[in-house]
């Protein structure tokens, strides 16, 4: 049976309580929207696939996290809170501002810490050397890279804007500082075949990375690869259920037995989505994995 080392009890290891990442948007955008590298995003791009509803950047950082605590503070009267800086490219300013941003978040109480979503070509040394500050001030803080895939041919044509040597070099750089590192990665761009997405797993276990969040790929509505994907199909290929699960139990296995594992699927809403969707909740997609993992 292959053995996962999930997200949620590392959480509670990492800070001693029960806790919860809760999604902010602080109003930054990206190098790929404001005209420094692109002014239309990466290609399968749309923001609303994951923002929940109260995040919306015309409330104050406070705001938004108090209005998500009040989903978990009746039941768990104890949990804490890591601010999770989520929507579009969370280290993308001046340092000031977003010292600013990081210390309102942490003044919220039972705010423990700071998740912060980025790309690896936004990650200049004084940030970093801040974010080391902040730990050592006994908060928690952990990085999360967008890199995607591997492979610079995907990352070209999926217009990112940055190179895997650069995800390297951040990556090292922000374990290095002794920031536990976390990467975003998606299963199944165009031009990707299945052996280049399982020897993703063994590049990826190379890396001292900390945890990971996998995705299939899914089309979403007004994205340019929406767009592509009508006029080209054959260059996609678009998982059944059953596929991505033996995609997973062959790719799980090669990963370096450490990595946590924070996330195998996402599921957009069927509003957003371009093509039709599995019609599974996420509790059923894991029970099924489950059973195709205990037969590993």
């Amino acid at each position: 049976m292959q053995r996962l080392n999930l997200y949620g009890p590392w959480l509670t290891s990492l800070t001693g309580y029960k806790t919860q990442k809760m999604s902010i948007n602080a109003g930054f955008t990206c190098p790929n929207r404001d005209g420094t590298l692109g002014t239309t995003g990466c290609t399968y791009c749309n923001n609303q696939t994951f923002n929940p509803d109260y995040c919306r950047p015309t409330k104050s950082i406070t705001q938004q996290l108090e209005e998500g605590k009040e989903f978990f503070r009746r039941k768990y009267p104890d949990m804490r809170y890591l601010a999770y800086f989520q929507a579009y490219t969370n280290t993308y300013a001046p340092l000031s501002e977003l010292q600013a941003k990081y210390e309102e978040a942490l003044s919220v109480p039972a705010v423990v810490g700071l998740v912060i979503g980025t790309r690896p070509d936004c990650m200049p040394p004084a940030l970093l050397s801040y974010l080391q500050s902040l730990q050592k001030r006994g908060h928690t803080i952990i990085v999360e890279y967008g890199i995607e895939s591997v492979y610079d041919t995907t990352l070209k044509r999926i217009r990112r804007g940055h190179t895997h040597a650069q995800s390297i070099d951040a990556i090292r750089r922000t374990a290095a500082a002794g920031i536990p590192v976390g990467i975003h990665i998606i299963l199944g761009l165009p031009g990707e075949s299945r052996e280049m997405l399982l020897s993703e797993a063994d590049q990826l276990s190379q890396l001292p990375i900390t945890t990971l969040k996998i995705h299939q790929l899914q089309l979403i509505k007004g994205t340019v690869m929406a767009d592509e994907y009508l006029h080209t199909p054959s260059d996609f290929h678009l998982f059944s259920v059953d596929e991505y699960i033996q995609l997973l139990c062959d790719f799980l296995p090669r990963l370096r037995s450490d990595i946590i594992i924070e996330r195998l699927v996402s599921q957009s809403p069927t509003s957003l989505l371009a093509t039709p969707g599995w019609g599974l909740k996420n509790y059923e997609f894991t029970a099924r994995l489950q059973n195709a993992l205990q037969k590993l």
